[in-house]
């Protein structure tokens, strides 16, 4: 099972999402302890300025993006829609 970290601008991010969504994401968190679950939450490695870093989805329109900070952890970098990306 993967150790799951928070940069204090995700945090920041999450206490501003409307209660549904704040609870998808507290869902989707816990399904990307377990490497198994990464097809189901699309996980894919990014490109470009966001090279290293991967992203995964919570619904439809929002996005996580983060990194692997050693085997079994992992970093929560940034939360938002495609423009997180940016």
């Amino acid at each position: 099972m993967l150790k799951i970290f928070y940069t204090p601008s995700f945090i920041k991010q999450v206490g501003k999402l409307e209660t549904d969504l704040y609870d998808e994401v507290v869902e989707k968190v816990e399904l990307l302890k377990k490497p198994i679950n990464h097809g189901q939450l699309k996980v894919h490695k990014l490109k470009g300025v966001l090279a290293g870093r991967f992203s995964f989805s919570v619904n439809y329109k929002t996005r996580i993006v983060f990194a692997h900070i050693s085997k079994n952890e992992i970093l929560l970098h940034a939360i938002g829609d495609h423009g997180v990306y940016n």
